[in-house]
């Protein structure tokens, strides 16, 4: 077996993780923990397997890492800390000794900082996670380590597809050589671009990686061409390449298992207020700025745009609470485990089905926190669209997923942040 360090391997690069920047190390790594010998009363569990989940202290990362150590999974965390904490780990790792306190056992938590487009840092921890003759103890991968803004990918299209695509591409020739082929991919509702269905709910079928033929909610024969022609903006074409690049690949290769999550809005913070969103960047979702100007933080919240064809004006989105987000990777890894996906490339949209306009939030928000939101009503972004609503049945059909929590719960969580 290679073995794998007993105690903290500490970086030749000092860096806060409170400050706005960091100096990564090539090779940091600490490990929370030692993997501890775990009996797992689910037979699918095992005590020396682990989930690497790449942007793993990012906002929908963290609280997917922790979702995941909940449920009993061991995960290695990679994060550059380009735009997330290190104090976000220690939260984690507080959450999960909260969650186990009352047993003998919890599973592990190992953090590397790395790129995860660093071919020599991914290689060397991988390789460190290698048993020899039984193969990798990493038996499945959450993508998170995109970049994911829209305004920036207008600003800065290179780096997006640089970061986005190109970095897909070679993660994925590194995992192929270390023979990790079950994948989850956080994609994102940007792939449907201003597709808006006379049902109101947009489903996968709206955006194809091949021509194909099927039945709208009416009845109705559609065919959808292969492409994205919709598409608005870079970010939503830089994930939509990288949908095709997968799909081509479990093409290629039959043994891959690849499930591309399609997120609408993720809004809200686990339910012990102890874990948010926390970005290094100035926010560009609706939430944290929100939270920002209800703080004080910033005079106003900005409305993008009061002329949309919509209720009040205001754009609408499916806005889904970030740990029912975070259970639909588990959801989809859990399928692809018990066989109850075929291998292959596989599309799900994660969303509640609803939508809500921004104002609508706002004013959701004024009433659990009890306290006044001041807006400045501003034009469009450029990229946005108006309405963006999941049609989610596939996600429940398939994945036996669906959401629990409602706006309400969203608002009442963040509030415990407070």
């Amino acid at each position: 077996m290679h073995s794998r360090p007993s105690s903290v391997t500490a970086s030749p690069a000092s860096f806060d993780a409170t400050s706005r920047y960091s100096t990564p190390a090539s090779e940091t790594s600490l490990l929370l923990d030692e993997p501890q010998f775990l009996n797992f009363s689910s037979p699918n569990r095992d005590r020396s397997q682990y989930i690497l989940v790449v942007g793993g202290l990012g906002y929908i990362g963290s609280h997917t890492s922790l979702e995941l150590l909940r449920a009993g999974y061991n995960v290695v965390i990679v994060d550059n800390l380009y735009n997330s904490y290190l104090s976000t780990l220690e939260r984690i790792k507080m959450l999960r000794d909260e969650h186990y306190q009352t047993r003998l056992w919890s599973p592990s938590i190992d953090f590397h900082q790395a790129d995860y487009r660093d071919e020599h840092a991914m290689s060397y921890i991988l390789n460190s996670y290698r048993v020899e003759r039984s193969g990798s103890t990493i038996k499945g991968v959450i993508h998170f380590a995109a970049h994911k803004a829209v305004s920036e990918s207008i600003q800065q299209p290179l780096r997006y597809y640089s970061n986005n695509v190109t970095g897909i591409v070679s993660f994925c020739s590194l995992l192929d050589r270390f023979q990790i082929k079950t994948l989850i991919f956080s994609s994102s509702a940007a792939v449907y671009g201003a597709i808006t269905p006379k049902s109101g709910r947009i489903s996968e079928n709206h955006c194809l990686h091949e021509t194909r033929e099927w039945i709208d909610d009416a009845g109705n024969v559609q065919i959808t061409q292969g492409g994205c022609t919709a598409i608005t903006n870079p970010y939503g074409r830089s994930k939509w390449m990288c949908e095709a690049i997968l799909n081509d690949l479990a093409i290629s290769d039959p043994e891959w298992s690849i499930v591309a999550l399609r997120y609408f809005n993720p809004i809200g913070c686990d339910a012990s207020g102890k874990l948010g969103e926390n970005p290094r960047m100035e926010p560009s979702n609706l939430m944290p700025s929100l939270m920002r100007a209800m703080s004080g933080q910033t005079p106003h919240l900005k409305v993008f745009g009061t002329d949309w064809e919509t209720r009040d004006g205001s754009a609408v989105r499916d806005f889904i609470h970030v740990s029912d987000l975070a259970l639909g990777h588990i959801a989809a890894l859990e399928a692809v485990s018990g066989s109850r996906l075929q291998s292959g490339f596989h599309t799900y949209n994660l969303g509640t089905g609803f939508g809500q306009s921004v104002k609508e939030m706002v004013s959701a928000m004024q009433a659990c926190s009890g306290r006044t939101i001041c807006t400045k009503e501003v034009p469009r972004r450029e990229g946005d669209v108006g309405t963006v609503v999941a049609d989610p049945t596939r996600a429940a059909t398939e994945l036996g997923w669906k959401t629990e929590k409602s706006i309400e719960d969203c608002c009442e969580d963040l509030c415990r942040l407070f």
